[in-house]
């Protein structure tokens, strides 16, 4: 249900845009959250944080400007509109940026996105010092650096001068958990996280378990002989990969000339098997979105057929820029200029089973470290330190680390050689893939 002060002082702020001739939308962010860390035994954090954030873009002339404010007394309402005023005024010309039509309302389902949840403090607190308890009294466990548990309910609003209201709000429980494991000359610090709309869907022993595993079968791992290998990244490290390249899909990123795919509309990027979507709609997923950072309502998207590049992600801006159509990818907080973001990225299911994937040797990849300093989502190179397993049958022979794997994201697209029959969220269920086999991958021991 929308909060009655905040429509009320949406109301205040999209009046006095008017009132100065302009255009504009607001949005206001709030979340309220709980963190829980163990420490040694005892509970190091418990922080409890309310924040509530508004956010308004106004356009006149032409020109944009934007502003915020974290108080929502008149004077301060007054005052952020204003200041949006003045930074339009210095902002450059763009006849394509502008508020989007439309004044409908959506709003979505809290008994889908935002379930009670009657689990205890007290149980979240029980459940952060067992995780650190049972880590560190395992084999070879030197430490437990980080762990915690997480509680955060999000509230979004978009208000519009045109009429149109949107209204979200979700949760998501989260349960962590990274141990530091040593034998001799050997370490390795690894960990698991989970993350479920209700705390009791999460189960903190299967973290245990799996960080423990983790750790353990990578602990010995050496480097493999530097040549090309067919690779395999398991299912957080491909979701991380092409998450580090989504602004090539970008719409804002081609108008900015700086997205390698900004000419290439219609043909083939890719193998003739991938697919590429972006589905903000399916509420298993934490990535859901039923509207945009303008208002608009989403809808899946389909950005690579067969291998070739259908669209970019748009909003109502780059869309007009391009003469296309606005794909409901407008990403704006309240701190933010108008951008462009991907929702919830899927890769659709191949024709080969999964198991076939695995066949003769490859790499399997299961860490990669340096992701937003090693990649380059201008040029799509990457280089990327790299951890797993080298592979033969689908068997693991034995542990691999201290490599660096390195490339091109596009021209990883037409190297692919198996694209595989099952989807996969990752841990966050930010993103839904088939797992990808990928040769001649160039890997330095």
């Amino acid at each position: 249900m929308a909060d009655p002060a905040i429509e009320s002082h949406a109301r205040r702020v999209l009046d006095e845009v008017v009132r100065a001739g302009a255009h504009g939308d607001l949005i206001v962010h709030q979340d309220a959250s709980l963190s829980l860390k163990a420490h040694d035994g005892d509970l190091e954090e418990h922080k409890v944080n309310s924040t509530r954030v508004y956010g308004v873009r106004v356009i006149k002339d032409c020109r944009a400007g934007i502003a915020y404010s974290e108080a929502a007394d008149a004077a301060a309402l007054h005052s952020m509109v204003a200041q949006a005023l003045q930074n339009a005024a210095f902002a450059r010309e763009d006849d394509k940026e502008a508020i989007a039509d439309g004044n409908g309302s959506l709003v979505t389902d809290d008994a889908t996105l935002c379930r009670q949840d009657d689990v205890t403090v007290e149980t979240k607190i029980a459940a952060a010092l067992a995780m650190e308890r049972e880590l560190a009294a395992r084999d070879k466990v030197q430490n437990v650096p980080y762990n915690g548990v997480q509680d955060v309910t999000a509230e979004r609003y978009v208000f519009t001068t045109a009429g149109h209201t949107a209204h979200s709000k979700a949760r998501l429980c989260n349960a962590y958990a990274y141990a530091l494991l040593k034998d001799g000359d050997k370490d390795v610090l690894d960990g698991v996280e989970r993350t479920a709309r209700q705390f009791d869907e999460l189960d903190t022993s299967v973290i245990v378990e799996e960080t423990y595993a983790r750790c353990i079968a990578l602990l010995h791992g050496e480097a493999v002989p530097s040549r090309h290998y067919d690779v395999l990244f398991d299912v957080e490290c491909q979701a991380a990969l092409f998450d580090a390249f989504a602004s090539v899909f970008s719409g804002r990123a081609a108008r900015d000339g700086i997205s390698p795919l900004r000419e290439r509309i219609g043909e083939r990027i890719g193998v003739d098997g991938l697919d590429i979507r972006d589905a903000p709609r399916r509420t298993e997923g934490f990535g859901y979105a039923l509207f945009d950072g303008e208002g608009i309502a989403t809808a899946t998207t389909t950005l690579v057929e067969r291998g070739r590049l259908v669209t970019l992600a748009h909003n109502s801006a780059t869309a007009g820029h391009f003469g296309v159509a606005n794909t409901g990818h407008a990403a704006r907080s309240p701190k933010t200029p108008l951008g462009v973001a991907l929702h919830q990225p899927e890769i659709g299911p191949g024709e080969i089973r999964e198991s076939d994937l695995t066949s003769g040797e490859y790499l399997e990849i299961v860490d990669l470290a340096g992701l937003h300093s090693g990649t380059n989502a201008v040029s799509g190179d990457f280089s990327l330190g790299a951890a797993g397993f080298l592979c033969a049958d689908g068997e693991r022979l034995r542990p691999v680390r201290n490599i660096t794997v390195a490339g091109n994201f596009l021209d990883m697209l037409t190297k692919i050689v198996g694209i595989g029959d099952v989807q996969h969220w990752n841990a966050r269920r930010s993103a839904l893939m088939a797992r990808i086999r990928f040769a001649d991958m160039p890997i330095s021991g």
